[in-house]
C-alpha cells in the first residue's frame, strides 16, 4: 500500500501550508464513498438497535405471561384456603368439638385432592387438624405463636424436622373481627418448579420465581439445586425500588445476563432472562456483507487514488528537486517529466540555473572584499568588546565578594562590641585586616569594571603630576630616570586623585618590569589632540600618557594586558590587576585607556581623560559617627543576602535599633505599608526582581518624602543614587553605617 505522506527520497512536503495533489485525490474518494458507509453504518446501528428492542420486548412479554400463570396458581390456592376458612364447620371456633374437627379434617384432604401441599389448623398455641398426619390424629400442641389478622404469603422456610424447605398460604379464621384460628396451606418448591419447567423455555435462557423475602423458590435451569438461595444484591436492590423492570446483572451461576422482573399482588416476583449476547443480538449476514464490501471498496479506492497520486507527483518531485538544485547551485540536466507542463518548467529552471550561476560568482566575489573590510573592523572592535565583557563578569564578581566581606565586618565588629575579651581581639584585628585587604582587591576589580564608587574634586594636573612624579621617583629605582613634562595649557580634570595616583603607580611599576638595566620614563600630559577622541563623546579632555623603553611586549600580550589576573610573570609574583585598574578607573572617569607596544623598543600607555569645564564638585560630607543616636530607630533593612542581612541586623540591634529585614524592595514596599511606620530605610542597590535599590529611593521620595534612606553597595552597576541620598560601599564599618543613619535621620523633611 502506498504511504499517504512524503517518501524519503522525495525532496519534501509540496506545499507546507496547503494541500498535496495525492491528499486531494484521497480526499475526493473519500467524499465519494463516505456518504455510503455512513448509510450502511446508520443501518447496521439500525438493526443492531432493533434486535435489542426485539430482546427487551420478547423478556417483559414472557415474563408478563408467566407471571400470570404464577399469580393464577398462587389465587387459585388462595381461594381454596379462603373457602375453607369459610366452612360452617367452624362457625363454633375457636372451641371446636371433636366431631367437627374430624368432619373439618375430611373435607380439607377432599378439597386438597391434587395439590402436593397439606392444610394446618391452629389456634395460638396448638395445631389442631394437620392434614399431612394421618386421619383422626388427635390435636398437639406446638409453639406458640401469635396470628395473622389478614391472608398473607409466608416466605420460603426450612423445616429441620422434615427436611424439606416450603412456603405456606395462610388465612385468619375471623369471629367478630378478630383472628381466632389460622389456615395454613404449605406451598413446595416442587410445584413451582413444576410451572417453570411446563414453560419450555427458549435454549439460554434462565427463569426464577423468587418469594417476598428474596429467595429462589423455583429456577431454570438448576432446579432444586437453587432452591433457597438468596437473589444477587443487585436484584434485590431492583426488586426494592420497582415492580417490574429490565436489568443487567450476573447470574448465580456466574454468567452475564439481562433479566426482566414482575412482582405480582402477592409480592412474589417472577424473573426471566437470557445471556447477555443473545440480548445484544446478532446483525445480521446480508448487513455484514454489505458492511465488509464497503470497507473493501473503500480500500481498494484509497489504494488507487494513492497510485495515481504518485503518478502525478513523482513529475512535480523532479521539478522541486530541479529547484533545490538550483538553490544549492548544483548545474541542472534537461530532464523530461512525462507531463507537458512539468516539461516547460524545468526547461525554464535550466535556463535560469544557468543565468544564476554566473551571477553567483561575482557575488561572491565581491562579498569576499566586503568581509575581507568587516574583518578588519571586527578585529579592531574586538579587543575593547572583550575587555567590557570582561569588565561585566568581574564588577558582578566583585559585588558577590564584597557581601562576603561584609558578613565577616560585621561579624567580626559585632564580636568585638558584644566580646570584648582581650584574648580574641588580637583575632578579631586579624580578620577586620583581611577584610580591609580583601575590600582592597574587590576595589581593584570594580575599578576595571568601571562601577567603582569614586570622590572626584578638580585638580590642576600641572600641581599634581610634579608631585606624584616624586612618590614613582621613589618605587623605580636609580636605574630608571623619570622625566615629567606638564604643557602648561593643559586644562583641569575632575578626578578622584588617589584613583588617578594609584593608576600611575602601576604603570610605572609595569615600566620598572619591562626595563632590564637602566632605562627611561617619560611622564607627560597636554590636551588631547582629535586623534586621541576616536570614539569618545565630544568634549574637551586631556592626555596623560607613560612611554618608556623597556623591551615591550607583542601583539598577543598588547590585547590582554588590561585583563584582570593576566600576567606574564609566575602566577605567585603577582596578582594581575595592576593594568585592569588603569583601564576601569579611565573608564568610570568617562574617557578611555590606550597601549601601544613595539617588542624591543618600549610601551606607550595613553589616559585620555574629560577636562573639567566647570564648577568644582562638592567634596562628600564626612559622615557623623555617633552610633548611640540611633539608638531606638525603627528601621527597615532590604537586602536579598539573607546571611549579610541577618549579620548587619545583629549589629544594628546592638547598637539598640529595631530592625525590621525585607529580602526584596517588593517585600520592603509590603513592610512600609504595614504600622508602625520606619524612621529609616536601608537597602542595597543590586537586588533580584523589577525593583533594586536606586529604585526603591525613588519610588519612597514619591510617595513617603519624609522617610530617609540610605544606599549600600559594593556594586552599583550602573544606576546612579538619587540626589541627597547617601550611598555606602560594602564592606562598611558598622560606625560608618550608624554615622550614615543618624545623618539621614536629622536631615529629613519636617
Amino acid at each position: 500500500m502506498f504511504s499517504l505522506l512524503p517518501s524519503k527520497r522525495e525532496p519534501g512536503a509540496l506545499s507546507a501550508r496547503g494541500f498535496s495533489i495525492r491528499t486531494r485525490l484521497i480526499a475526493l474518494v473519500l467524499a465519494v464513498l463516505l456518504p455510503a458507509l455512513c448509510a450502511a453504518a446508520w443501518v447496521l446501528g439500525l438493526t443492531y438497535r432493533m434486535e435489542r428492542e426485539s430482546s427487551e420486548h420478547v423478556l417483559e412479554e414472557t415474563t408478563r405471561a408467566l407471571s400470570m400463570v404464577l399469580d393464577r396458581e398462587l389465587t387459585q390456592r388462595a381461594v381454596v384456603v379462603r373457602a375453607l376458612a369459610s366452612s360452617s364447620l367452624l362457625d363454633t371456633a375457636p372451641q371446636l368439638s371433636p366431631a367437627a374437627l374430624r368432619d373439618f379434617d375430611q373435607q380439607a384432604r377432599r378439597t386438597l385432592t391434587g395439590l402436593e401441599g397439606w392444610l394446618e389448623l391452629r389456634s395460638a398455641d396448638q395445631v389442631l387438624v394437620n392434614t399431612r398426619q394421618p386421619p383422626g390424629t388427635r390435636p398437639r400442641a406446638g409453639p406458640r405463636l401469635a396470628l395473622v389478622d389478614r391472608p398473607m404469603i409466608q416466605p420460603l422456610r426450612q423445616d429441620a424436622a422434615l427436611g424439606i424447605q416450603y412456603a405456606a398460604l395462610v388465612q385468619p379464621v375471623l369471629r367478630e373481627g378478630q383472628a381466632v384460628l389460622n389456615l395454613s396451606l404449605t406451598m413446595l418448591p416442587n410445584e413451582f418448579q413444576r410451572i417453570i419447567d411446563e414453560q419450555r423455555l427458549p435454549a439460554g435462557w434462565l427463569a426464577a420465581i423468587i418469594d417476598n423475602q428474596g429467595r429462589v423458590v423455583a429456577r431454570h435451569p438448576g432446579g432444586g439445586v437453587h432452591i433457597g438461595r438468596p437473589a444477587t444484591a443487585d436484584l434485590k436492590a431492583h426488586l426494592d425500588a420497582e415492580r417490574e423492570g429490565l436489568m443487567h446483572s450476573v447470574s448465580l451461576d456466574g454468567h452475564p445476563v439481562t433479566l426482566y422482573f414482575h412482582t405480582s399482588p402477592q409480592n412474589w416476583t417472577y424473573v426471566t432472562g437470557m445471556s447477555r449476547e443473545q440480548f445484544e443480538g446478532t446483525v445480521p449476514r446480508a448487513v455484514l456483507q454489505v458492511a465488509s464490501a464497503m470497507l473493501a471498496l473503500l480500500v481498494v479506492s484509497l489504494i488507487a487514488a494513492a497510485w495515481v497520486a504518485r503518478r502525478i507527483v513523482q513529475p512535480i518531485h523532479t521539478i522541486e528537486q530541479m529547484a533545490l538544485d538550483l538553490r544549492e547551485g548544483r548545474p541542472l540536466r534537461r530532464t523530461r517529466t512525462g507531463l507537458l507542463e512539468c516539461d516547460q518548467v524545468a526547461l525554464a529552471l535550466h535556463d535560469a540555473g544557468h543565468a544564476i550561476r554566473h551571477a553567483r560568482i561575482e557575488l561572491e566575489r565581491q562579498v569576499s572584499d566586503a568581509v575581507e573590510r568587516t574583518r578588519k573592523l571586527e578585529q579592531r572592535a574586538s579587543h575593547n568588546h572583550r575587555v567590557e565583557a570582561l569588565g561585566r563578569l568581574t564588577g558582578g564578581i566583585a559585588h558577590e565578594f564584597n557581601n562576603l566581606l561584609g558578613i565577616i565586618s560585621n561579624c567580626a565588629h559585632l564580636m568585638r562590641r558584644l566580646a570584648p575579651a582581650p584574648a580574641i581581639q588580637p583575632a578579631i584585628d586579624a580578620t577586620l585586616s583581611a577584610v580591609d585587604t580583601g575590600s582592597r582587591l574587590t576595589q581593584h576589580l570594580l575599578r576595571f569594571a568601571g562601577r567603582q564608587t569614586v570622590h572626584p574634586r578638580v585638580m590642576q594636573l600641572q600641581t599634581f603630576l610634579p608631585e606624584t612624579a616624586e612618590l614613582l621617583r621613589t618605587l623605580l629605582d636609580r636605574r630608571v630616570t623619570l622625566t615629567t613634562e606638564v604643557d602648561e595649557n593643559t586644562p583641569a580634570v575632575q578626578l578622584d586623585p588617589s584613583e588617578l595616583e594609584l593608576s600611575l603607580i602601576n604603570l610605572a611599576l609595569n615600566a620598572r618590569e619591562a626595563i632590564p638595566a637602566h632605562g627611561h620614563l617619560w611622564l607627560r600630559a597636554a590636551a588631547a589632540e582629535p586623534d586621541d577622541l576616536e570614539g569618545l563623546p565630544s568634549g574637551s579632555y586631556v592626555r596623560i600618557t607613560l612611554r618608556d623603553d623597556g623591551h615591550g611586549m607583542d601583539d598577543t600580550v598588547a590585547h590582554r594586558a588590561f585583563e584582570p589576573f593576566f600576567s606574564t610573570r609566575e602566577p605567585h609574583e603577582v596578582a594581575g590587576l595592576g593594568l585592569s585598574q588603569v583601564y576601569g578607573f579611565c573608564l568610570q572617569a568617562g574617557g578611555r585607556a590606550r597601549l601601544e607596544s613595539v617588542p624591543g623598543l618600549g610601551t606607550t600607555v595613553t589616559l585620555v581623560l574629560p577636562a573639567h569645564t566647570g564648577e568644582p564638585a562638592d567634596a562628600r560630607a564626612a559622615l557623623p559617627v555617633s552610633p548611640a543616636a540611633i539608638a531606638g530607630t525603627r528601621l527597615l533593612l532590604v537586602e536579598d543576602n539573607e546571611a549579610l542581612c541577618e549579620a548587619t541586623a545583629a549589629v544594628l540591634r546592638s547598637y539598640g535599633c529595631d530592625v525590621v529585614c525585607a529580602a526584596s524592595a517588593e517585600d520592603g514596599l509590603r513592610l512600609i505599608d504595614t504600622p508602625p511606620g520606619f524612621d529609616v530605610v536601608v537597602t542595597d542597590v543590586l537586588m533580584p526582581g523589577k525593583m533594586d535599590g536606586v529604585a526603591l529611593a525613588n519610588h519612597l521620595r514619591q510617595i513617603l518624602p519624609q522617610l530617609p534612606v540610605v544606599l549600600i553597595s559594593g556594586h552599583h552597576g550602573d544606576t546612579s543614587p538619587p540626589p541627597g541620598v547617601r550611598l555606602l560601599r560594602k564592606p562598611c564599618p558598622p560606625e560608618v553605617l550608624a554615622g550614615a543613619i543618624e545623618a539621614a535621620i536629622a536631615q529629613r523633611p519636617l
